[in-house]
């Protein structure tokens, strides 16, 4: 699979452009950055938030691919300072709907109730998405999901072993007979 190609269905499966796309096209040489940075606990988090979104099966999960560290990098490097801000500002939102909902923390909840709640929270985005104008801020779990899709997949864990993958340079083959089911093509 193709980096657009990858970018269009993160796009369609959030409802949304690709945040920080034009960074990320351009080589990510972002200077905008906030004070602080993301600490072993937030890294922690974001893999549990990737790993609800992405949980391992038969295939590795978002943990697997360190999902949570790379969202840190892409947020760091791709994103403007006012998406960084809400998407540090997402860390608390979050924990603060768990803690409303299920009275602990994000951390703290089990995997059913850490499924409900980040699938409230989607449907809550694309609400959000499908009225958002232009200069409205970016939703923090539309950003959260697309680097979990993005880090997934790019990944080597995601590429090779969720995805079929051929390692280039490679010999050439013009017509690959599909089965109903088969896995999507890396490239």
């Amino acid at each position: 699979m193709e980096r657009r190609e990858l970018l269009k269905m993160i796009t369609l499966a959030t409802g949304g452009a690709l945040i920080g796309a034009e960074f990320l096209l351009s080589g990510c040489k972002n200077n905008a950055r906030l004070e602080g940075s993301f600490s072993d606990d937030d890294i922690l988090f974001l893999d549990e938030v990737a790993e609800t979104i992405l949980p391992k099966t038969n295939t590795p999960g978002a943990k697997d691919a360190q999902v949570g560290k790379f969202m840190t990098v892409m947020v760091n490097d791709c994103y403007e300072a006012k998406d960084q801000k809400i998407f540090h500002d997402g860390l608390i939102n979050l924990n603060e709907a768990s803690k409303k909902k299920f009275s602990s923390s994000f951390m703290k909840i089990n995997a059913e109730q850490r499924k409900e709640l980040l699938t409230e929270l989607d449907k809550e985005a694309k609400a959000y998405q499908k009225t958002k104008k232009e200069s409205d801020p970016n939703h923090y779990f539309t950003m959260m999901k697309q680097l979990t899709l993005f880090g997934f997949f790019t990944s080597k864990p995601g590429a090779t072993e969720a995805l079929r993958y051929i390692a280039i340079p490679g010999k050439y083959e013009g017509s690959v007979p599909y089965k109903k089911g088969d896995k999507a093509w890396a490239t």
